[in-house]
């Protein structure tokens, strides 16, 4: 029984776009679980379905805009977060982005500002909203971000997004590092293709799909809900002993050599 383990716990939640997301899968396992959330929105365009999800989350559960990419947001959000909880004892990144055409043809040809954007919107920005969130995790804390398979092996049209996620895996040990002796946690989940809204943005997704389903050990993909409930996991004091992992949740498909 997972009711009440996270009970009085704080988390931020930043990346939930739709009910379909695996970051909604997450935030709904932790407020199953008893934790109060607050809800990050990129822009107006957002806001509206960001506002809708957090509501089935209670009625008072706040939202407020952040675009990662700018300094002066995520102050702001942080300085709403204080004032609106008093301190953070989880957060949970599932923001990436990379335009469109990098996604497709081959990696060689992806542009400069492609690759800047890229690592800036999917990888630096775990670095600056853990520094934010640091000083309001005065309890201790669990950090939870997301990867993918592609940050280390070659999947086709993932390029760019894959040499990112790489990125992201390396600043989540680093993190960990420095955020240890706080007692501040930070993990990352590499989920197994899941045929959310971002997925399909990538390039031959549907067969990446099957493959795995044909060759993962479990013969399957993995659920929406599974990867919530490593969220929790790795949220609850279950994972206490955890940091500065990568923990595979797909099928066991990683595993394989062929």
């Amino acid at each position: 029984m997972s009711e009440g383990i996270l009970s009085g716990r704080v988390g931020v939640v930043f990346g939930v776009a739709n009910k379909r997301s695996i970051a909604w899968a997450i935030a709904q396992a932790w407020v199953a679980a008893g934790a109060r959330l607050i809800f990050n929105y990129q822009g107006e365009r957002v806001r509206g379905n960001v506002e809708e999800l957090a509501a089935a989350c209670g009625p008072d559960t706040p939202v407020a805009q952040c675009d990662v990419s700018r300094d002066d947001e995520i102050a702001g959000f942080f300085d709403f977060v204080r004032s609106s909880a008093g301190r953070v004892d989880l957060l949970l990144h599932s923001v990436a982005f990379a335009p469109r055409e990098a996604l497709e043809g081959r990696f060689i040809d992806t542009t400069r500002q492609a690759f800047a954007v890229a690592h800036d919107i999917s990888a630096y920005s775990l670095v600056a909203v853990s520094r934010a969130a640091a000083p309001l995790m005065t309890d201790g804390g669990s950090i939870v971000t997301l990867s993918y398979y592609g940050a280390e092996k070659v999947v086709p049209h993932y390029n760019v997004m894959g040499v990112a996620k790489a990125s992201l895996e390396a600043s989540v040990r680093y993190l960990a590092h420095d955020l240890g002796p706080q007692r501040i946690r930070v993990n990352a989940i590499s989920a197994g293709p899941v045929n959310t809204l971002a997925a399909r943005g990538i390039s031959g997704f549907m067969e990446m799909y099957k493959h795995y389903e044909a060759h993962a050990p479990l013969r399957r993909n993995v659920t929406l809900e599974e990867v919530g409930q490593t969220g929790l996991f790795l949220a609850s004091d279950g994972g206490a002993g955890i940091t500065g992992q990568t923990i595979y949740v797909d099928s066991g498909y990683s595993v394989m050599g062929m």
